[in-house]
């Protein structure tokens, strides 16, 4: 086995057990998948390089305290940890005291199909800290006349949510790779971003049967959706860790689709080309659609 980040040189047995302390992002650990998980070299929005409901803990730059254990048997994995949450919903600063905690849990499967290699895994969380819940935010506003303040009506509670995530090599050049996911729509998200409900899967292709082995090409679809009372929350003027349109009246399914050629310079640098095209942006179908268009070089030693 090759160094990678995150990754010493050397054997390993295949059944073992790994342990990790420390600061580090949850993301490193779970929701892995092959096709779709760094922003460095394959794609960018947020809901292709995780699930879009995995609300994982992290303070505002992604990462977090915490300890993981990865038991691996065979073609099955399972993994669980704990982890830190901001102090406040997406806060630069963690919780000091270790109050506001989360709990991960993953079991994944892997396996051959028609000879190629595959995995599906599936992950949970339940997160437990002073979050407020949406319903309470609107009543509020109805008293108040103000905007819906979720800050004010912040309370110890519990969030939680499920996701799924496949990978599946087509063949050695082309990979295919779906997730989908749920979470709680009552309470605010803490940490990551505002989805309620996600469905991504997209397609990788190396450029080896063009003669360029170390580059990338990738396509990928995302419908991200919110539930009701998040819908209303927003329609009365509350923000959420990413959307806030001030007024929301006639809501809408999220739709992406992002597309990116990694083009390798040398093996080790390579630079990119990404376009996204979003159709009814933070839910709004009063907004959009919108053309995003990115560059990104890399460079890795």
């Amino acid at each position: 086995m090759d160094a990678d980040f995150n990754q010493f040189a050397g054997a390993r047995t295949a059944d073992r057990l790994v342990v990790t302390i420390g600061k580090f992002s949850v993301s490193d650990i779970f929701d892995n998948n092959k096709y779709a998980q760094d922003a460095r070299k394959d794609f960018m929005n947020w809901a292709l390089i995780d699930a879009g409901t995995f609300d994982y803990a992290a303070d505002a730059w992604g990462y977090t305290y915490g300890a993981s254990a990865e038991w691996y048997a065979g073609n099955w994995t399972w993994r669980g940890g704990l982890f830190d949450l901001s102090a406040v919903p997406n806060s630069t600063d963690l919780d000091p005291r270790f109050s506001q905690f989360q709990w991960i849990g993953e079991v994944e499967r892997r396996y051959a199909l028609w000879g190629n290699p595959g995995k599906i895994a599936v992950t949970g969380f339940l997160s437990r800290g002073r979050m407020g819940s949406f319903a309470d935010a609107i009543a509020l506003a109805a008293v108040t006349g103000g905007p819906a303040d979720i800050a004010a009506v912040r309370q110890y509670q519990s969030r939680g949510g499920v996701s799924m995530n496949l990978e599946q090599e087509i063949t050695p050049d082309l990979g295919a790779f779906l997730r989908a996911g749920w979470a709680d729509g009552n309470v605010e998200p803490f940490d990551y971003t505002d989805i309620d409900r996600t469905v991504a899967g997209g397609l990788s292709l190396n450029g080896k049967p063009w003669g360029r082995a170390d580059d990338t090409v990738g396509i990928a679809g995302i419908i991200n959706g919110i539930s009701s009372v998040h819908e209303a929350f927003l329609n009365d003027g509350g923000l959420g860790i990413l959307v806030g349109d001030g007024i929301l009246p006639h809501p809408g399914l999220e739709q992406i689709v992002e597309a990116y050629y990694s083009y390798a310079l040398t093996a080790s640098t390579k630079v990119s080309f990404d376009y996204q095209f979003v159709v009814n942006p933070a839910y709004n179908t009063d907004r959009g659609p919108v053309n995003v268009f990115a560059g990104r070089f890399h460079w890795q030693f």
